[in-house]
């Protein structure tokens, strides 16, 4: 009897483990700051009006907060800007950040998980993710990422328990 719920907690701590989104050791949020191209993500509803030219701008402010602009065109052809601010939750790693774009009266009651769990070491290419693994991105200092690149992005979201084909490549 012992052994079985030896092997039950084992298999619990493993199943766990396996579950968890691992995120990187370190960003440097000065380093992380500036346009990044959208190269595919998990389609989400809004982003649904956005049929090419994805991209995600952060800019840190003087009081720590990062600026957030994300822009895309949509089906009409028209820039479609959303602003928002995003915060380091985990100051350790600077690897776990929250994102708002809603604001009422300057209060942001809604804030989304954004986890960097993947990041090239010159910060030319990182993946995002969330805990529930609902949302995800694939992003670039480029419009476009090599296949080495994309080979190495797909490792790490295989690690994390995503499923690279639930990524949607965009048009830059």
């Amino acid at each position: 009897m012992k052994f079985f719920s030896l092997l039950f907690l084992v298999a619990g701590i493993l199943f766990a483990q396996n579950n968890e989104i691992k995120t990187v050791d370190y960003v440097d949020i000065n380093k992380y700051a500036g346009l990044w191209y959208e190269i595919a993500k998990i389609p989400n509803k809004f982003q649904n009006h956005c049929i090419k030219g994805t991209t995600a701008n952060y800019t840190v402010t003087e009081s720590g907060e990062i600026k957030v602009v994300n822009s895309c065109v949509d089906e009409d052809g028209e820039t479609d800007k959303a602003e928002g601010v995003a915060r380091v939750v985990d100051k350790k790693t600077n690897s776990k950040l929250e994102v708002s774009f809603f604001s009422i009266l300057g209060w942001r009651p809604v804030w989304g998980d954004y986890w960097i769990i993947g990041l090239e070491e010159n910060y030319q290419w990182a993946v995002v993710g969330t805990p529930s693994r609902k949302y995800g991105w694939i992003l670039s200092r480029t419009p476009e990422l090599n296949s080495e690149a994309l080979d190495r992005i797909f490792s790490i979201l295989k690690q994390n328990g995503y499923n690279p084909e639930d990524f949607e490549f965009g048009n830059q």
